[in-house]
């Protein structure tokens, strides 16, 4: 295990595009997973970890399977946000972060990792609307937590934004719009991982917050 002390996490969204990689480091590096899933999903998570079946919505249905220590890790999110999904946005996103923060509030669990998105943003006002409404539940839990702010995640099925790389370029030549560029910049799931797994096994006290530079100087560190 190196020179990390081994935790014990709980995951929302463990079968996702972030989750099930995010897991398989976990386990690699010695700690244990529980993973809240769907009874029709729990066979799509990794083998080594053990399955809570519940509702991500319902604190109830899951909440005593989250423990004094836990590092509680909320990936549930609506899968390719687009303006269509406003409503699923609060119903889904928002539903799941207010249920995950009262259950590891009231658990007693050691840390709150969540994935936000990069703020402001020029799209979707409604998600990120509901993101932030979500950092406001994590900070009001009191949990020292870790707030991870990307704008998109490219990794396989995720790739559309690869067309707005020229306009990066243009952007990085106007000082005006470097902080922009900087802050909406394109994070690869390898480095979103590695990022996750840092915040999983940190012990830095307060509120962080994970903005795409901070992100990719993790990776940059390593």
């Amino acid at each position: 295990m190196g020179n990390h002390t081994k935790r014990y996490v709980f995951v929302t969204g463990g079968t996702g595009y972030l989750g099930r990689p995010l897991i398989e480091r976990l386990l690699e590096r010695g700690h244990s997973v529980r993973a809240l899933v769907r009874a029709s999903s729990a066979s799509r998570l990794p083998s080594g970890v053990e399955p809570v079946v519940g509702d991500a919505l319902d604190s109830a249905t899951y909440a005593p399977r989250v423990h004094s220590g836990d590092v509680f890790v909320h990936l549930i999110g609506v899968a390719h946000p687009s303006p269509a999904k406003a409503a699923e946005f609060r119903s889904i996103d928002l539903a799941s972060a207010i249920a995950a923060t009262e259950a590891a509030r009231k658990a007693g669990a050691s840390r709150f990792v969540y994935v936000s998105v990069a703020q402001p943003a020029p799209v979707m006002k409604d998600y990120l609307d509901a993101r932030a409404a979500g950092e406001s539940k994590v900070r009001e839990s009191g949990l020292p937590a870790s707030i991870l702010r990307p704008w998109y995640v490219l990794g396989p099925g995720h790739r559309w934004p690869l067309f707005l790389l020229p306009l990066y370029g243009v952007a990085w030549l106007f000082p005006g719009s470097r902080g922009t560029a900087r802050r909406l910049g394109l994070i690869r799931l390898p480095t979103m991982i590695r990022a996750l797994l840092r915040c999983v096994e940190s012990d830095r006290p307060g509120v962080e917050v994970l903005d795409v530079p901070a992100l990719r100087a993790i990776n940059d560190s390593e």
